[in-house]
């Protein structure tokens, strides 16, 4: 006890305040005490944090990581990946972006990311290191009331009737079956046209489930056009080796594609 209180002591005449308040038997904690112990307890969550990131960064783990995502992937996998980072790097600074496949890529070209996960969408530019971590569920979708909604197996002449909506993109050209064609640089966008009727379209099933549309879409049966699921990768800048962080990234949103898509 003696030592706690010549320490408690010497703290008193650094602060130049009484801590305590010494009037009655049991020592307690002053106003100015009370306020003081608040900014202690923080200085220690602090160091708590300083002592973590240092921990992190020994380990090989990078102190910030920016990841740049296709739009147009799972989001319920992309919401489980940035939880678990949340638990298992508390420490790391995290930059976020979003955009179309082409512009993810050009955020890592730019260097505004690190690491891009996108649909494949043709070939990749020579500065990027790829690697594919997983493939998602494609396709044929119209308004549940359009003419082609009628339950029966669709066939390529059939669709060739109907306006056909294409994803566009500068470096990618889409298979036009239909003679009539619009275009958008957003599956988003593609699939509010078809849910107004204004088109059908080959989306990804995560996009066409999404709950926000006007009305719900629906799949056609259409065995001829032998729709491939479609390839996810990640790209980073060439001869910049991955962290630790990095590529835990990688392989937990690989496990978590397979299994939203299974």
């Amino acid at each position: 006890q003696s030592a706690v209180s010549t320490a408690i002591g010497l703290l008193e005449a650094d602060l130049g305040v009484a801590l305590f308040d010494r009037s009655r038997r049991n020592a307690q904690l002053s106003e100015a005490g009370q306020v003081l112990l608040l900014e202690a307890r923080e200085l220690l969550r602090q160091a708590e944090q300083l002592d973590q990131r240092a921990r992190s960064l020994h380990d090989g783990n990078e102190a910030a990581l920016s990841m740049a995502f296709d739009e147009a992937l799972p989001y319920t996998a992309i919401a489980t990946l940035l939880r678990e980072i949340s638990v298992k790097y508390p420490s790391l600074e995290l930059t976020l972006l979003n955009g179309t496949a082409t512009e993810v890529a050009d955020y890592v070209e730019q260097e505004r990311a690190s690491v891009a996960f996108h649909f494949d969408r043709g070939p990749a530019r020579a500065c990027f290191e790829l690697r594919r971590i997983g493939s998602v569920p494609q396709g044929v979708f119209v308004a549940v009331d359009h003419p082609l909604a009628d339950g029966r197996t669709v066939r390529r002449k059939d669709l060739v009737g109907h306006r056909q909506l294409l994803m566009h993109a500068d470096d990618v050209h889409e298979v036009a079956y239909s003679p009539r064609v619009w275009r958008s640089d957003s599956f988003y966008s593609t699939a509010e046209m078809v849910a107004d009727k204004l088109g059908w379209a080959v989306l990804p099933v995560n996009i066409a489930h999404y709950e926000g549309y006007r009305q719900a879409l629906k799949e056609l049966p259409c065995p001829a056009l032998a729709l491939p699921r479609l390839s996810v990768r990640m790209l980073w800048l060439q001869g910049r080796p991955l962290g630790a962080t990095a590529l835990y990234v990688q392989q937990r949103f690989a496990e978590l594609l397979r299994d939203s898509t299974a």
